[in-house]
């Protein structure tokens, strides 16, 4: 037992100092920066809410403006919001889309380097021009939630169907909630007109690119349009094809002033039906 006390293990009371050693050793030493600082604050008095200031201290105190907590205008929240920010100066219009249904909402929950950035690279590489990217925006600004997959998915339909590059632009540009629309629908419009007018593939096309809110508007007016050439101006099926393919305008035109240019031009001057259908422009 004795040799094993004078081992090269030592006892672990043997490591440690007495008190009586550590205090011995350990010199106190003063805190210059708690000094410091102690004199510091010992020459700044206690300030007070109501203390007096001069106007030079007054101009350099800068406070945050504060985010409203509600307001009926875009513009009081642009200061607080990078988005709303980086939008207006593309040249959107915020009185203009917050009179749209829940758009400004939406643009408040967008981050812009997350959400938004993407969709403006999209709309750049289809063919949005710069300067009109604001004016898109203020039309359309819901495209900015859009999941970016799907809006490729559809920029690559109309590809599939030989729309070119610089026509799916100009259709995009001309109908700004085009790529809001679902394939299926892209195609059953395009059907409709096919089938509808009797077109081939090539005039449906060149049909949509010269009026492309035909993919998005109503179809009932359209086929009420139809229905007043064909029943009450007298037109042939054969007539309204070459007329709307023409003019496609006539396809959305108010029905009351289709009707009146007709009765103008055809019963009060007598211009036959083949002629107006020869120039429908008129």
């Amino acid at each position: 037992p004795d040799s094993a006390k004078a081992g090269s293990f030592s006892s672990p009371q043997s490591n440690l100092p007495s008190v009586q050693q550590g205090q011995a050793k350990v010199e106190t030493l003063p805190d210059l920066d708690a000094k410091i600082l102690e004199e510091d604050w010992d020459d700044i008095p206690p300030s007070s809410a109501l203390e007096v200031i001069s106007e030079e201290e007054a101009v350099q105190i800068i406070a945050e403006p504060l985010v409203p907590l509600q307001s009926s205008t875009l513009r009081d929240y642009v200061d607080h919001s990078e988005t709303l920010e980086k939008l207006v100066h593309l040249g959107v219009d915020l009185s203009q889309v917050e009179k749209r249904h829940k758009a400004g909402q939406l643009l408040l929950t967008l981050d812009f380097e997350k959400d938004v950035k993407k969709i403006l690279l999209f709309l750049k590489d289809v063919g949005v021009e710069d300067n009109q990217l604001g004016p898109f925006l203020t039309k359309n600004p819901y495209i900015l939630g859009e999941d970016l997959e799907a809006l490729e998915t559809r920029v690559a339909y109309l590809k599939s169907k030989k729309f070119g590059k610089s026509e799916i632009a100009q259709m995009v540009s001309r109908a700004p909630y085009l790529l809001l629309f679902s394939v299926e629908r892209l195609d059953n419009r395009l059907g409709f007109f096919k089938n509808e007018l009797g077109l081939s593939v090539k005039q449906t096309k060149d049909l949509v690119i010269r009026l492309p809110r035909l993919l998005t508007g109503k179809l009932e007016p359209v086929k009420e349009n139809l229905q007043v050439c064909q029943i009450e101006l007298g037109f042939q099926r054969n007539q309204i094809q070459q007329i709307v393919y023409k003019t496609p305008k006539i396809l959305t035109a108010s029905k009351k002033r289709l009707k009146q240019t007709f009765d103008y031009l055809h019963n009060i001057m007598g211009i036959p039906h083949h002629m107006l259908t020869r120039f429908p422009q008129v």
